[in-house]
């Protein structure tokens, strides 16, 4: 139990205090010291970095030290009225959240106990005795995150627009009185936006029916309601989108697509609008692309180092396709660019036509299709080819125009990207023939597929060990091999995965290489020899085995994995 009394810590100098207890050595804390001035962080952070020692030992020593209890955020059950009596301002600030409410003071975690200057600024916000926690700040940041939700916030935004809105009683439509609802619009969009940035959403949709309207964030894959409120709003927000996106705030009756940027807090966000008539108004989809992330390289896409020492062989010639198949939301994009971002140098001349533009990348010439004008992928990249490229990204295969000039530029000395729909990665190249490709230029320029999907990753926060059922173990023995027993991970749910037992996602993949036989077998016009071949060949890689093998590390579920390959759980 902790006492009551709030005990303000004493002044320590954390490096003497650790010197003295043996926990690290002179050399040690010279170097960290010398670090530490170099870049002006702290000195407890300098010393994990630099692996003297690790957080948890830290963090335990504090705790025994300075006689204070140290609070494992990642099992803590938050009490969001006690969190919000440090404002998020000030609790990222200080590295401080509040905890729990005791009898005469307010249990606080900081990441730095022994930062007195921090304590006596929350302190004195809080106007009363504080009684501090050690926490490890890693977790600190993850729960501000996900603690301090904009919910409530939004819904009171939303009441107040509704409020403006039956104060004029009039449509806006039109925006005749923009001026009078400005305000409350823009404040409600920009909470939206900052919600959804610091939950890590991919989409927002805003979705009008016969009795509400629907704000809803995709989250690791997967829809989830964010707030429900008077869908008289609903026309007011689809308005005040349009005017951001420079679309026609008039049309109603057909589908709209524009693009704008918006700056949430240091981050730079892309914003890809599409508006769709429905019963009740209009519904909007939005796809959010932080540009301040950058692009992830194709070591951070987490591929076996097999299968990446193989893609990257295979980029690397200076002629052919290679196609990234899979569904929509399967990560083909980000892929497509860890490829681009591999092969990006002075060297080479690289050209991109996409729909749309979604990252900007330095030294590549990037072109965006524009259908009103007739500006296609088939048009661009017959342009393509008059400026002497050496590597060719097309965002999609999507016509028989295109899949032929995208096979005739990989046949001519040209290395082509690009994307294509298909369920896995032996059906590729039969699916360019089912467009319309001649078999010999389908075997003459294709030189390799990889498929792949995303499944949701086991929340470390609350991931528990468990046994597999005989079910789960016939499955993994059948695809792994193995005789010894699984243990499996499942997430229990807590505040950090929003209580669903899953937090971010990996990805799963399939290397598919054209060699000697499927091309014999493509040119001859043996569809059923060409998957008897590939799928031989891709056995031992197979989707299927690369999801259940995440399984066995413990990155994800039996369920999630056959969800993500076959569409069933």
């Amino acid at each position: 139990m902790i006492e009551p009394a709030a005990v303000r810590p004493r002044k320590v100098r954390l490096g003497d205090l650790l010197l003295e207890h043996k926990v690290i050595s002179r050399s040690q804390l010279d170097a960290a010291l010398a670090d530490q001035r170099r870049s002006g962080r702290r000195l407890g952070r300098v010393l994990i970095e630099n692996g003297f020692l690790t957080e948890d030992q830290l963090l335990d020593f504090l705790s025994r030290q300075l006689n204070i209890p140290l609070v494992d955020l990642r099992h803590y059950t938050f009490q969001p009225e006690v969190v919000r009596l440090i404002p998020e301002a000030h609790a990222r600030r200080f590295r401080a959240i509040a905890l729990a409410r005791e009898d005469e003071a307010v249990l606080v975690g900081f990441a730095d106990p022994i930062d007195l200057f921090a304590y006596d600024e929350i302190g004195r916000l809080l106007r009363q005795p504080l009684r501090p926690a050690v926490v490890k700040e890693t977790d600190l940041l993850k729960a501000i995150d996900v603690v301090y939700r904009r919910t409530e916030e939004i819904s009171g935004l939303a009441a107040e627009l509704e409020q403006e809105l039956a104060a004029y009683d009039v449509d806006l439509g039109l925006g005749a009185t923009e001026a009078a609802t400005d305000a409350p619009v823009v404040k409600l969009l920009q909470t939206v936006f900052e919600d959804a940035v610091q939950v890590h959403a991919s989409d927002i949709h805003i979705e009008p029916d016969e009795k509400a309207l629907r704000i809803r964030f995709r989250i690791d894959g997967e829809l989830r309601v964010q707030t429900v409120a008077d869908r008289r709003i609903a026309q007011a927000l689809v308005s005040r989108l349009k005017l951001m996106t420079g679309l026609d705030i008039s049309e109603k009756r057909l589908p709209q697509d524009g693009r704008c940027q918006v700056r949430v807090r240091e981050a730079r966000i892309d914003v890809r609008l599409s508006t769709l008539p429905v019963q009740d108004g209009e519904s909007v989809a939005m796809r959010l692309l932080n540009q301040s992330t950058g692009i992830l390289s194709l070591d951070r896409l987490g591929m076996p180092d097999p299968l990446l020492e193989r893609l990257r062989a295979l980029i690397g010639r200076p002629h052919g396709m290679v196609l990234v198949t899979g569904p929509t939301g399967s990560g083909k994009t980000t892929t497509l660019y860890a490829m681009l971002a591999h092969l990006n140098d002075p060297g080479r001349k690289l050209l991109t036509v996409e729909d749309p533009v979604e990252y900007r990348l330095e030294g590549v010439n990037q072109v965006q299709v524009n259908p009103r004008i007739d500006l296609s992928f088939a048009r661009v990249l017959r342009a393509f080819l008059r400026q002497d490229p050496d590597i060719v990204l097309v965002g999609e295969m999507r016509d028989t125009e295109t899949v032929e000039i995208g096979l005739r530029a990989a046949m001519t000395g040209h290395l082509v990207l690009s994307t294509l729909h298909t369920h896995d990665a032996a059906s590729s190249a039969l699916r360019l023939m089912d467009m319309g490709a001649e078999p010999y230029l389908v075997a003459a320029s294709l030189r390799g597929v990889l498929a792949q999907r995303l499944v949701r990753r086991v929340c470390d926060s609350c991931a528990e060990d468990v046994p597999a059922t005989p079910a789960e173990t016939a499955l993994l023995r059948d695809a792994l091999g193995g005789g010894e027993p699984f243990m499996l991970r499942r997430g229990r749910g807590c505040a950090f995965c929003h209580h669903t037992g899953f937090r971010g996602r990996i990805g799963i993949y399939e290397l598919l290489e054209i060699d000697e036989p499927l091309t014999v077998a493509l040119q001859s016009g043996k569809p059923d020899v060409f998957m008897k071949e590939a799928s031989a060949q891709i056995a031992s890689g197979h989707l299927k085995v690369e999801a259940l093998a995440q399984v066995a590390r413990g990155k994800t579920t039996v369920d999630e994995a056959l969800r993500a390959v076959y569409g069933t759980g």
